[in-house]
């Protein structure tokens, strides 16, 4: 039988790592970045933008597709998979993070989560095996539990109690995930994920029993912590998981966490950053991101990133994209996105080249040095 997960590579100097995932969808080389495709579509692209750049997993959120258009339809059209016709792989969020941050709209209970819709004011109720459900007929190739996240600041206690949520409901989403396997037609994965705030014992408590999954996230990161504190947190978290399943840490989408992610041996991240900030005029490349609304790019007939090979560079310049911008076309917004998600595939390939070359820590330094350099 195939396995799940394989390493293929270990870097000599750090825990950087390049694997292959296994997935009914599709092989997915990692380390990974997964575009955020939140309704079931990657803001400002097309699904074959998407293949065009080369990626094999995109991300959607079980929380806003239940809402809108919801299960029903998906389900009817036979998943979303068909109903966005994207044949490659997808993650879905549980939605538990969207709730997180709908705090003055929900309350949570040993049961689920009880929350008003953002959309309009209707109420619904979340569980951890409502959670499977939706996931399952989305056809989530893995599919994330329902996990209480908690912000930067909260006390031990607190944190414990989130903690210990977490881990009864990932045992119930547990239950019905396997029930959903024995009948043979859904095959996607299930992913636990990690909470226990910024304290280190729980940390170790939660890890202990999120490994029942095939994979792990590291959750309750990005909260409103100092840089230091997410980087700290972040490679020990990661240090204290089982090496043999795969590591995803969500939202994280610069290039310095991104390396970061992959130095402590994260093999999985997605962030909606790179359409977001390309929607907004603001590209990435190699000497560091740059606004186009710029006036030192009005007359600047050069592309975006001379060393980008990304059909927006071969083919605009950033006197054409500053105009876009400034009158305020659409189509600003989808080469912006394009170029920003291919220059961070890129960076991932790169970094997958050195992983295998034995010299990521090299690479790390050299690109984070030039990159931080021209955005001075």
């Amino acid at each position: 039988m195939e396995n799940f997960f394989d390493i293929l590579h270990n870097d000599p100097d750090c825990r950087a790592r390049t694997g292959i995932i296994s997935l009914p969808h599709g092989k997915v080389q990692t380390p990974v970045f997964m575009p955020v495709g939140t309704n079931g579509t990657v803001k400002a692209l097309t699904k074959d933008d998407l293949e065009e750049i080369g990626f094999e997993i995109i991300l959607s959120n079980t929380y806003h597709l239940y809402l809108r258009p919801g299960t029903e339809v998906i389900g009817s059209c036979g998943g979303l998979h068909k109903f966005m016709n994207w044949n490659r792989n997808i993650l879905t969020d549980s939605g538990g993070f969207q709730v997180f941050s709908l705090a003055p709209l929900r309350k949570i209970t040993a049961e689920g989560v009880g929350f008003q819709s953002h959309i309009d004011g209707s109420r619904h109720f979340l569980s951890p095996e409502k959670a499977v459900e939706i996931q399952t007929i989305l056809g989530s190739d893995i599919q994330m539990q329902l996990d209480v996240c908690t912000p930067w600041g909260v006390t031990e206690k607190e944190a414990v109690t989130a903690m210990e949520t977490t881990g009864q409901w990932l045992d119930r989403a547990y239950g019905v995930w396997k029930s959903e396997q024995a009948k043979g037609i859904y095959q996607g994965k299930l992913f636990s994920i990690v909470q226990g705030n910024f304290f280190k014992n729980l940390r170790e408590e939660s890890a202990a029993r999120s490994s029942i999954t095939d994979g792990i996230a590291i959750g309750g990161l990005s909260v409103g912590e100092p840089e230091e504190v997410f980087l700290e947190f972040l490679a020990y978290t990661a240090s204290i998981l089982p090496q043999e399943k795969p590591r995803y840490v969500m939202g994280i989408g610069t290039p310095k966490y991104i390396l970061s992610a992959i130095e402590s041996g994260i093999d999985m991240f997605d962030c909606v950053l790179p359409t977001r900030t390309g929607r907004n005029g603001h590209v990435f490349t190699r000497r560091g991101a740059f606004a186009l609304k710029k006036a030192e790019n009005t007359m600047n007939f050069s592309p975006i990133d001379e060393e980008c090979s990304c059909k927006v560079c071969r083919q605009y310049s950033r006197a054409y994209l500053r105009h876009l911008f400034k009158t305020q076309e659409i189509l600003c917004s989808i080469l912006a996105s394009y170029h920003n998600l291919y220059f961070l595939n890129e960076l991932i390939k790169d970094s997958r080249r050195a992983i295998e070359e034995g010299r990521f820590l090299t690479f790390k330094k050299e690109f984070l040095e030039r990159f931080s350099e021209g955005e001075k």
